[in-house]
């Protein structure tokens, strides 16, 4: 495994305009779609909720090879769609991103949550390796659609 130089890259917060290049980095990860609520509209407004998106960027090319979204509950922090490109998996790049992650949420005061699936055996490393514990033995429901509620 090649390492890459992390100088040659920057983490920012998300900019207007940044939205299509996410989108792509999401598809390629399976972190989000847009059929699945993960817009443009929602992550302006969870940024303007008190949440954060940060985008980690090739400086040379302006190619956008990693995100963090955070939201906001008035509770806790929520880590969402934290992911490296495919093309740059693997090259110590998820470490700098989490912990520029992690100073906007020890900013904020609040606890985090993060969820992860069960076969991501490197991310859950980086996550423990980080401080986050398992929270229990449970699985996660959603109703994406709240046209389908039944109530």
């Amino acid at each position: 495994m090649k390492m890459i130089n992390k100088e040659k890259f920057i983490i920012r917060n998300y900019h207007k305009g940044d939205y299509p290049a996410i989108m792509d980095l999401w598809i390629a990860t399976d972190l989000g779609r847009p059929e699945r609520g993960d817009n443009e509209k929602i992550i302006e407004e969870s940024i303007t909720l008190g949440g954060c998106m940060l985008i980690m960027e090739e400086k040379k090319s302006g190619t956008i090879t990693g995100t963090s979204w955070m939201t906001f509950d008035g509770r806790r922090i929520h880590l969402h769609h934290f992911g490296i490109s495919p093309d740059y998996q693997g090259k110590g790049l998820s470490k700098p991103l989490l912990e520029e992650s992690l100073k906007f949420v020890k900013k904020k005061g609040y606890q985090v949550k993060i969820e992860v699936h069960r076969d991501n055996l490197r991310a859950i490393r980086l996550y423990k390796k980080a401080g986050f514990e398992y929270l229990g033995d449970y699985d996660v429901y959603i109703i994406r659609s709240p046209g389908k509620i039944t109530y």
